[in-house]
């Protein structure tokens, strides 16, 4: 592990603000490293409103989307909402049908199948909504590239309004409306919101010519806050407010399909990391096992009773696909050393038979293992598809781009992309796409980074240090949970190894000429004990949590990485 200390800010910043806000230096140097500088700065980060939400309509095209649908209403017209078979896909059509509903009945969804039609908007699915009569097709987080397919559309007297996130081509496609706050030409203030983000935007404009507030609306924020976590978007800006929200929905008035479940895992208070852990992967089983139409319907549901039945079969389906990436990440490694590949800078693997619902989660555990830019191709009909996985600060979108020759589409993000090719191009695909990232990757980041927000002592760690710390939630990209170095620390004599394996190390651990002593828990660090056993100094990097044991909480440190 690389352990990196981020620059401090300057020390005349760190004295105002925290005279400012009456805190420690410590909270002040986190508050600077995030962009708050001011009281204003300060409070609208610890106490988010929905009052920072911008006005939907200084987003490009939102105008001509809210008179598009207000026209199909008023014709009777039949409107296919549309959307990826992801969690922000689903959950952007669950949010959008669910409210388009309560203003009109002629509403139907579309999630396409993975395995035959693949990402984004296909001519099946524009198909169905020839033979089924409707005229306007609301896509949501996709579609942004789909320039044909929405001019093919077109010609059948079939409109798009497309809202997405992605970033768009060197063309942006001729549908009704475009809503992508990435467009050039968008001046929305905000750019990094996901796709339910965007869809939530519409609603919001929608709503507002009912005279409805954003107020009005949170009851859709656990969608939201939902597809935010499952997206790895910056949880900064908008998307913060968003997130904060939408999780107070899901701790305290969830739909009954979240809900649902929840009670299959017996968790009361969530957070966001729990959203990303707990809910998003039962929404995406449903995609990636079976058909994301299932995710909808569960998203959907205003009865408990099925809710629950819904949820039941989508938990059997996570089950299944647990097993299922387990036995392929096995099998991917074993490719990987058996072709003698762990000199390259790149892992480029490709079984026929592998599922094509869990290649995403398998490259990022082989990311995990040998910590490079990732691609798992799978056959899917006729050609080969791929989930691409990338390392923190290396940009995989921008590697793929320069491959294009040998690739017949792809799209995504910096850290995450999806392509297809023909089989026939793979071998000359694998070796292009290693032989660019070996010519513009920093080799420092093929080894794992630990960023540390800040150097403190023991001492300094107190109730209400941590009390203020907890404010900092929710956590995400760009307010990552705080991160805390400290050297010269001792172990009382107490540290072993636990767990039913003993792969977990815990300890106890004080500093010299200091009383303080707190409880560290470092999971999968048993093999460390030798470093700090005998008494023997060493350094810690953590994080700070709460630890409840028969109804007592007590704060510990969770341990990243020690070293001597």
């Amino acid at each position: 592990m690389r352990w990196t200390l981020k620059p401090k800010p300057q020390a005349e910043k760190i004295k105002a603000l925290q005279k400012a806000l009456q805190v420690d230096a410590a909270i002040a140097n986190l508050l600077l490293q995030r962009g708050v500088e001011t009281f204003e700065e300060a409070k609208t980060f610890f106490r988010p409103s929905l009052s920072d939400l911008h006005d939907p309509f200084l987003m490009k095209d939102m105008d001509l989307a809210v008179a598009r649908i207000e026209k199909a209403i008023a014709n009777k017209e039949n409107i296919l909402v549309y959307g990826d078979y992801d969690v922000d896909g689903t959950t952007s059509v669950a949010l959008m049908s669910t409210y388009l509903k309560t203003k009109y009945p002629l509403i139907h969804t579309y999630i396409p199948n993975r395995y035959d039609e693949g990402y984004g908007i296909s001519y099946k699915g524009i198909n169905f909504a020839l033979e089924n009569d409707f005229s306007l097709i609301i896509a949501l987080d996709c579609g942004i590239k789909s320039v044909e397919k929405v001019a093919h559309a077109k010609k059948l007297g079939i409109d798009f309004i497309i809202c997405d996130h992605h970033r768009p081509g060197s063309e942006i496609p001729k549908a009704a409306a475009v809503l992508d706050p990435k467009r050039e030409d968008c001046n929305y203030p905000y750019k990094e919101l996901c796709g339910c983000g965007v869809g939530f935007k519409l609603v919001q404009a929608l709503a507002s010519k009912d005279g409805k507030t954003v107020e009005d609306l949170t009851e859709y924020l656990d969608l939201v806050a939902t597809a935010i976590g499952a997206d790895i978007v910056p949880i900064n800006g908008e998307n913060r407010a968003l997130a904060y929200f939408g999780l107070q929905v899901i701790n305290t008035n969830p739909r009954p399909g979240i809900k649902a479940i929840l009670d299959k895992v017996e968790k009361t208070e969530l957070t966001i990391t729990d959203v990303v852990f707990i809910v998003a992967p039962r929404i995406n089983a449903a995609g990636r096992m079976k058909h994301g139409n299932y995710a909808v319907t569960l998203l959907a549901e205003e009865e408990h009773d099925k809710a629950n039945q819904y949820a039941s079969e989508i938990d059997e389906y996570n089950l299944d696909r647990r097993e299922t990436d387990k036995q392929i990440t096995e099998e991917a490694l074993k490719q990987i050393e058996d072709q003698k590949e762990q000199n390259r800078l790149t892992t480029v693997v490709y079984d026929e038979n592998w599922h094509k619902g869990v290649i995403g989660i398998v490259a990022s555990r082989l990311t995990e293992t040998y910590y490079r830019p990732t691609i798992v191709f799978t056959k899917s009909g006729e050609k080969l598809a791929a989930s691409a996985r990338s390392v923190r600060g290396f940009d995989v979108y921008n590697a793929i781009e320069a491959c294009s020759e040998h690739i017949e589409q792809f799209g995504g993000h910096k850290y995450a992309a999806g392509l297809t090719l023909e089989a026939e191009n793979y071998e000359a695909f694998k070796q292009a796409f290693e032989d660019e990232v070996t010519k513009t990757i920093d080799r420092n980041l093929l080894t794992p980074e630990i960023k540390i927000d800040a150097q403190i002592e023991l001492n300094d760690i107190t109730p209400k240090f941590y009390r203020i710390l907890k404010q900092f939630a929710p956590y995400g990209p760009e307010n990552m949970t705080p991160v805390f170095m400290t050297e010269n620390l001792i172990d009382t004599g107490y540290g072993k190894c636990v767990g039913a394996d003993k792969t977990h190390l815990r300890l106890t651990a004080t500093q010299p000429d200091t009383s303080k002593s707190i409880v560290c828990i470092g999971f999968g660090m048993g093999d460390k004990l030798e470093l700090i056993s005998d008494r023997k100094p060493f350094n810690a990097v953590y994080s700070i949590d709460d630890n409840e044991w028969k109804g007592k909480v007590t704060l510990q440190l969770k341990l990243r990485d020690i070293k001597a």
